[in-house]
């Protein structure tokens, strides 16, 4: 059987799997097992929701509904400018900001242009 299953992941992309884990700092870089199958479950639970957004997109009508799917089963981490406004927030009506939150509106403050 010549054929690879779907959810299989590339050559090229663990290649670039391997290249990633061998330019993380020594000190940071996990145990290579470890690392190739977080990569791999993230590969699979991702090709796994592309093929079913493609799927509800042939049944329906509506296209949105993909997009919806994949955006409500991937959501976007929130960005540090959102991360600062939300604590901010907190902070204020909590009457105190603790460093945490002060580190952090500090790198999203120095990121906009003056």
């Amino acid at each position: 059987m010549t054929q690879q299953h779907p959810i299989t992941p590339p050559s090229e992309v663990i290649g670039e799997w391997w290249n990633a884990w061998v330019t993380l700092d020594k000190s940071e870089r996990p145990r290579l097992e470890d690392f190739i199958a977080v990569k791999a479950a993230q590969y699979g639970a991702d090709q796994e929701l592309e093929a079913c957004c493609v799927w509800v997109n042939s049944v329906d009508d509506d296209d949105c509904f993909g997009a919806n799917l994949r955006a409500a089963r991937r959501p976007k981490p929130p960005s540090l400018k959102e991360q600062a406004l939300e604590m901010l927030g907190n902070a204020w009506e909590g009457g105190h900001i603790n460093n945490n939150a002060a580190q952090t509106i500090r790198r999203a403050l120095e990121q906009l242009h003056d």
